[in-house]
């Protein structure tokens, strides 16, 4: 079961919230160098507690946020809460505004066994170990992870379009999405969100990393705690809960660029395609997503000069030797991460999730760009993983192919901060849900 609870978030004061854009920031893992540099030079940016800087970042934010508390910067919340979150986003190329709703919430923290939460990727140690090291000195969510759940008949929907009637902050972030947030105080209508996620799985969508981290903060504070009650702040995670079954619940593609593979020709690169794909040329590059689009393990090969489209030949998918279920090999990037980057690249699988030589890039521009000024070799170009495959993975307890989905908008940070210290977390006695 899935255990939720409301709470008293921490929010920048009245006066610096007229101003919410300027604190905003884009999540750890997106957040480019350039953006970083730019949201330092505010001394009141989340940048500070989501991405700090200096020799001993950890501390710094832990610092940071020590004195925002005593000088009023950020203030508690006096009442728990079930904070409302909308995102109005269009797609590239597109017209139709679309609108993401969801909730934030506290969720308890579930080991990946107790299956519960269900993932669909691993995560990389280096990147787990940061955020650990983070929570343990700021006990501080600074930012919701995204988790869905499975309302088909969209239940909860109306208390939260009722409490965006009164909104909280309404700004555009830096994706050009309009965020608005509201707050539901409520008892019984908390209880209606407390009573429809009890019985649920919950897929998590984004923040994989920052959810294991909670895992690993929970289980040695829990070792630790020789009165652990399974009640205290740290066995409770921040989270954005969005409805899976919702129209406006968008995945886009990740791209894979290829770079400094040693004695790099482009003719013996499509020699090794040869047993694997049919190779097809495509004369307009900007053409390749209507190419390969419902086409089954079909993608598009980009060089600087030249673009092909490759389609694996049927009759080889029985040959992959990954030992998965058939669901997870059928996959278009299982396909991709096999036959392309292990048997024509020579990148065995298992070094894939570490090589320096793939990246990963979301914007088609960008991958363009990159092969222009030779700062990648080549550029694979993939579709979109439809929804009912992700619920599929999930359920079947393996994970996808690293960087395969990318649920669009990301949520922002900044808009409210999660705190797991104990007297920061507990509710008066008087107030239970």
């Amino acid at each position: 079961m899935a255990e939720i609870r409301p709470l008293k978030a921490w929010r920048y004061n009245s006066e610096l919230s007229k101003n919410i854009d300027d604190l905003a920031s884009p999540l750890f893992d997106v957040v480019s160098q350039k953006q970083r540099e730019a949201l330092y030079e505010n001394e009141f940016s989340s940048i500070h507690l989501s991405v700090p800087s200096g020799e001993n970042p950890a501390e710094n934010a832990s610092k940071k946020l020590e004195e925002w508390k005593q000088k009023g910067i950020i203030l508690q919340d006096p009442l728990p809460g079930i904070y409302v979150y909308y995102q109005y986003f269009t797609l590239p190329g597109g017209s139709k505004e679309y609108c993401r709703k969801g909730f934030i919430c506290f969720m308890r923290t579930y080991d990946w066994n107790e299956n519960v939460l269900l993932r669909h990727e691993n995560t990389m140690p280096a990147a787990v170990n940061d955020r650990v090291e983070l929570l343990e000195k700021t006990e501080l969510n600074v930012s919701p992870t995204h988790g869905l759940y499975s309302d088909p008949e969209f239940r909860l929907e109306k208390y939260m379009d009722e409490s965006m009637l009164h909104p909280i902050y309404e700004t555009e972030d830096y994706q050009g999405v309009r965020d608005v947030l509201s707050v539901i105080h409520d008892k019984k209508v908390i209880s209606e969100f407390v009573t429809m996620l009890k019985p649920m799985q919950i897929i998590l969508a984004d923040g994989h990393h920052r959810y294991h981290s909670s895992i690993h903060y929970k289980n040695s504070m829990k070792a630790a705690n020789p009165n652990h009650t399974g009640n205290e702040g740290y066995n409770f995670h921040l989270m954005y809960f969005t409805n899976g079954e919702s129209d406006d619940l968008r995945i886009l593609p990740t791209h894979r660029l290829v770079q400094n593979l040693p004695d790099f020709d482009e003719a013996e690169i499509l020699k090794r395609c040869e047993p694997y794909f049919h190779i097809k040329t495509v004369d307009n590059v900007y053409d390749i997503h209507e190419i390969i689009l419902g086409k089954k393990s079909a993608f598009g090969l980009l060089f600087k000069e030249n673009a092909f489209k490759i389609r694996l030949k049927p009759d080889l998918i029985d040959t992959l030797e990954w030992k998965f279920p058939d669901s997870v090999k059928e996959l278009d990037l299982t396909v991709l991460h096999y036959f392309f980057i292990e048997k024509v690249l020579g990148i065995p699988g298992k070094e894939q999730t570490k090589s320096e030589n793939i990246s990963f890039e979301r914007n088609f521009t960008n991958c363009l760009a990159k092969l222009i000024k030779e700062e990648a070799q080549m550029a694979l170009i993939v579709k979109d993983i439809p929804m009912e495959q992700v619920k599929n993975i999930c359920a079947s307890g393996y994970t996808l192919p690293q960087k395969s989905t990318y649920f669009y908008p990301k949520v922002i940070c900044g808009f409210l901060f999660g705190s797991v210290k104990e007297n920061e977390f507990q509710f008066p006695h008087n107030i239970s849900f």
